[in-house]
């Protein structure tokens, strides 16, 4: 990575306009001096900096800024009026670009900018360029900072704290230092700074336990526009009944996200879970993400469409990028054929998000570990579902009776009910054709019947609770019995 070379290139090609989108203001201007200060005499070139607050300043020289050139027209005025080369870093001017008169005035500068050596550079964390600049601008972006430097950022501040504290030495865990370094991965400089003192100063230590706070708070940096949630609750296999085949799938595939990656294998994309509402689903897409002991982030499609055209496709690539660079880390889909269905009364935008995921998905190289969830993948287009999209298809059908029992034991010593007075397979048998949720349900309203009776909780309570239900697959017996067809010959059984 050298931004450094990269920037000198672009402000040399002789392209009036640079548009640069960074919220790494500070490291950004540093070099950009670090460039002025550093050109051979013959084609030096003053740096100006200027915002609406302090007006125009000379960085490559220490002298005050002209307040006088405040105001976005004047400042483009003086630029458009001077012979003299120079390269003039306009910050958040993005609003002002909806002025005409600022456009008509960085037009004028374009046209004469090549002869004078005049170079103008639009600094924002998000600019719109007008259509009348697009042919006289180009775009430069900062690269993130890699290993190395953020390696070089941590053991800066470790030595700083150092310093300030010679009586309190930084107790650093060699393992726990590699976690960080690659856990601030994809953030700039400055939020590195800050994310690394915060862990430091907090106890004086690295280790272990500052890794979770850390991609708490990088998150919170990232998902600036909420399109992704951070689950925080992520469930233990012990947890869930039933799913052993998919617990031996994803054992086997655990190493992947540890240090000692096997050689010569791929990494895993993901999983699709389909099946029977309320049979667990969603909560094997939280057990995933504790098995493999990685952060876990729930895309949510509702929140992506927006009614501009073009929109919610850029709202989708923002949040697979956030998604990127919080890896590794388990990305969960819930309902997947609600986002990426399409119809013949499709608009089209559901067609450009589905193209915008597939290619996501077909070109992604970070450890992103997918797991989607769909209780109608006849609803999903083939080109999702086809083999190599996802490692695997898993099909959640209605629990056995051992799985039903240990849902039944899970649900009920949660609650604090003591099982070992319970007839469980009585029970087991009283609830044939329940999923999971149907169950658990059962047993929520059973506690308050009991409750209302003065009693303490009876298996009689619970048998009567069951006997007033009727589950999905005896509401909607056509739909689940269909479903269940469809996968027998077409997955694999998740149990």
């Amino acid at each position: 990575m050298n931004d450094r070379r990269d920037l000198e290139l672009v402000l040399s090609s002789g392209t009036p306009i640079i548009v640069i989108e960074t919220a790494d203001e500070k490291r950004l201007l540093s070099l950009l001096v670090e460039i002025a200060v550093n050109r051979p005499t013959r084609s030096y070139r003053p740096l100006f900096r200027w915002s609406i607050t302090d007006g125009l300043q000379r960085l490559d020289l220490d002298l005050e800024p002209q307040r006088h050139n405040a105001d976005p027209a004047d400042v483009l005025r003086h630029i458009r009026s001077v012979d003299a080369a120079g390269i003039y870093a306009l910050l958040d001017f993005h609003p002002f670009l909806s002025d005409p008169v600022n456009v008509r005035l960085l037009k004028d500068i374009a046209t004469s900018a090549a002869a004078k050596g005049i170079v103008v550079l639009l600094i924002s964390h998000e600019i719109e360029v007008p259509a009348e600049l697009k042919n006289v601008s180009a775009r430069f972006g900062l690269k993130m900072p890699d290993a190395q430097q953020t390696r070089a950022t941590v053991e800066d501040l470790i030595a700083e704290y150092r310093t300030r504290h010679p009586a309190k030495p930084v107790k650093v865990d060699a393992r726990a230092l590699e976690l960080l370094v690659r856990n601030l991965k994809g953030l700039t400089l400055a939020d590195t700074r800050r994310l690394a003192r915060n862990a430091i100063h907090h106890d004086g230590a690295i280790t272990a336990d500052d890794i979770p706070a850390i991609m708490q708070a990088k998150y919170q940096l990232l998902n600036r526009d909420g399109m992704l949630s951070y689950e925080y609750d992520t469930a233990g296999f012990g947890d869930v009944a039933g799913f052993q085949s998919l617990k031996v799938w994803l054992n086997r595939r655990k190493a992947a996200f540890g240090d000692d990656k096997p050689a010569g294998l791929d990494p895993p994309k993901g999983i699709l879970l389909v099946g029977v509402q309320g049979c667990g689903k969603s909560l094997a897409a939280k057990a995933a993400a504790g098995l493999f002991g990685l952060p876990l982030l729930r895309l949510d499609f509702g929140a992506l469409y927006n009614k501009y055209h073009g929109e919610t496709e850029k709202n989708l690539r923002a949040a697979l990028s956030t998604a990127d660079v919080m890896s590794p880390c388990v990305l969960w889909v819930d309902e997947l054929e609600k986002g990426l269905a399409t119809g013949h009364d499709d608009s089209g935008t559901s067609k450009r998000v589905l193209g915008t995921f597939l290619t996501w998905m077909a070109e992604r190289r970070s450890e992103v570990f997918l797991v989607a969830t769909s209780n109608d993948i006849t609803a999903l287009p083939p080109e999702l579902v086809r083999k190599g999209r996802f490692d695997e298809i898993f099909f959640v059908d209605l629990p056995k009776p051992a799985v039903r029992a240990d849902i039944l034991r899970i649900h009920l010593s949660a609650r604090g009910v003591d099982t070992r007075d319970f007839d469980l397979p009585k029970l087991v048998d009283v609830t044939a054709g329940f999923s999971g949720a149907e169950i658990e349900q059962g047993v929520v309203s059973a506690l308050y019947a009991a409750h209302a009776m003065s009693q303490r909780p009876q298996p009689g309570h619970l048998a009567a609770e069951f006997g007033r239900t009727r589950p999905l697959s005896v509401v909607m017996a056509e739909p689940v019995e269909a479903l269940r067809c469809w996968a027998k010959q077409r997955t694999v059984s998740a149990d």
